[in-house]
């Protein structure tokens, strides 16, 4: 998911985890997603279809209003884990549990401020270790408090990407409950994408890159058949589910979210040798979205002096590597702790540990836009806010607990919390 240049980020390459290449030669790094509501939103309609815009101007980047940035502070919330690249909680659970997703393998049960001695899950024997392969995913069912399932998306050892139903009971998963819901060949070892996350409409949602190797050399974006550079949709509760694309043209998409209140989604999509960039579709859209790659990365044409653009849809925002080089998705901000961040889409880098969130409107409720998807209401950068003294570094994935609060992981070993600062 992640990606790190290693002409730029020596130390931080040799442990780098879904690290999107420049080359067919380097690998790539991982990152999350907020926990699924209770119970499915109802479906809105869908807005109608209308020309998708071409391109939009990057949004301004500001600090955050000293009003706000004087509110929220970072507090470890743990330290010493095993790669960690997700950190979530289970819809229903009242009991204040946290989960760990461990790219080495393992989901490991925080409770108390405590780590429990047995994991959840251990597949550690059965998946590869490459810099952006290993367990990857984690999402409970919506009804989890009812039926006890969970899902895991993880590459094998071979490097095929799979995605498994496990049955929970008491403190650990059911090994006989195992039923694969999804098994993609990959064509290379990184571009695993590995976000798996429950939408507003009930289903599973999974993230795949485009094969890995660079510049997508299998044309997987463009393929409208292929999995590969895709946001898939699963429906679990069926007899047989069947991987449908939802939208295409994704690079590696690492990683994706849903707004719990409106169903909007944001996609963080590692970049290729140029920009990093975060689309958004709105929960009402049910339009199959085509967001470029290879044709463009993010705003900009790949490797072309001139492309054509028409009917790609463009980011919200993006950054060029002169302020970083793997950017980091994400979760939607709704806690209660601090409300002037409601609505918010967290993303950072993992190479450069810049921190930023972005506040977007569709355009069904900004109709000054015209045909736009939507616009930027805020772009906040949070770094000399939450970290002045450069503590944070490889951001690998966010997450969030029961109660909507932003945890930042970082694939060293800690989970920092963002908590309100004390008057």
């Amino acid at each position: 998911m992640l990606k790190t240049d290693m002409t730029r980020i020596q130390a931080a390459a040799l442990s780098v985890l879904l690290l999107s290449c420049k080359t067919a030669a380097q690998n790539e790094t991982p990152t999350s997603k907020p926990a699924p509501p209770a119970t499915p939103n109802p479906v809105k309609q869908p807005i109608a279809d209308a020309a998708l815009p071409t391109i939009v101007a990057p949004a301004p980047l500001m600090a955050v209003p000293p009003a706000v940035a004087v509110t929220a502070k970072l507090q470890v919330l743990i330290k010493g884990l095993s790669r960690p690249v997700l950190v979530t909680a289970a819809p229903g659970d009242t009991s204040k549990r946290l989960y760990i997703v461990e790219q080495t393998g393992r989901v490991r049960v925080l409770e108390g401020g405590k780590l429990r001695a047995a994991a959840l899950l251990d597949v550690s024997n059965e998946i590869s270790d490459g810099n952006e392969q290993g367990l990857l995913g984690l999402a409970f069912h919506p009804q989890f408090a009812q039926n006890h399932k969970l899902y895991v998306y993880l590459t094998d050892r071979e490097g095929t990407s799979r995605v498994f139903e496990f049955v929970v009971e008491g403190d650990r998963v059911v090994a006989t409950s195992r039923r694969e819901l999804l098994m993609v060949k990959q064509p290379y070892s990184n571009h695993n994408g590995g976000n798996v996350a429950f939408g507003p409409d009930g289903k599973l949602y999974l993230g795949l890159g485009d094969g890995g190797s660079g510049g997508d050399p299998k044309r997987n974006g463009q393929n409208p058949t292929a999995l590969l550079g895709k946001l898939l949709r699963l429906d679990v509760d069926a007899a047989k589910p069947q991987a449908e694309i939802v939208h295409l043209g994704l690079r590696n998409p690492w990683r994706f979210a849903f707004d719990q209140t409106n169903g909007n989604l944001f996609i963080a999509d590692v970049g290729q040798n140029q920009w990093e960039q975060v689309y958004a579709v709105a929960g009402e859209d049910a339009r199959k979205h085509n967001f470029g790659w290879n044709v463009v990365e993010g705003n900009h044409c790949f490797e072309a002096a001139t492309c054509d653009r028409n009917g790609f849809t463009p980011p919200i925002v993006d950054y060029s590597h002169d302020a970083g080089c793997s950017i980091t998705g994400g979760v939607v901000y709704r806690g209660k702790a601090l409300p002037a961040l409601a609505g918010h889409f967290f993303y950072a880098d993992f190479c450069t540990s810049l921190l930023r969130s972005v506040a977007w409107q569709p355009a069904a409720t900004a109709p000054a836009l015209g045909g736009a998807t939507g616009v930027v209401t805020a772009h906040w950068d949070w770094k000399a806010a939450l970290d002045p003294q450069g503590t944070l570094s490889q951001i690998a994935s966010f997450g969030t607990d029961a109660d909507g609060e932003l945890f930042i992981v970082s694939l060293t070993g800690t989970i920092w919390q963002v908590v309100a600062a004390t008057k």
